[in-house]
């Protein structure tokens, strides 16, 4: 299986953030992968421009959120959290595998 990127895009006050680590992890050992994912906290200064309109938390495999929230990366509703709409591990396992 090839490498892919895995990263999760959140910011500090939402309440979903560790069920999406959570996830992520389980998702990685389903897959037999010891990658680490990459965490953009939206409230950082440092993090790229392109991470502030996603909800919280999303999660990307390559660049694509594993929900694919209305068909395109980066069309969340920006700084707001996915009320129980948490990204799934079978979702990640699935983008994974896609990508991978």
């Amino acid at each position: 299986m090839k490498s892919c990127s895995v990263e999760l895009v959140y910011f500090s006050g939402c309440p979903n953030a560790g069920l999406a680590r959570d996830n992520i992890r389980a998702a990685l050992l389903e897959v037999g992968r010891d990658d680490r994912w990459v965490e953009w906290d939206q409230e950082e200064a440092a993090t790229p421009a392109r991470y502030k309109p996603f909800s919280s938390p999303t999660v990307l495999v390559n660049g694509q959120d594993v929900q694919d929230v209305m068909g395109s990366p980066g069309t969340g509703m920006g700084r707001s959290c996915r009320a129980g709409d948490t990204p799934s591990v079978h979702q990640i396992v699935k983008a994974i595998r896609g990508n991978g």
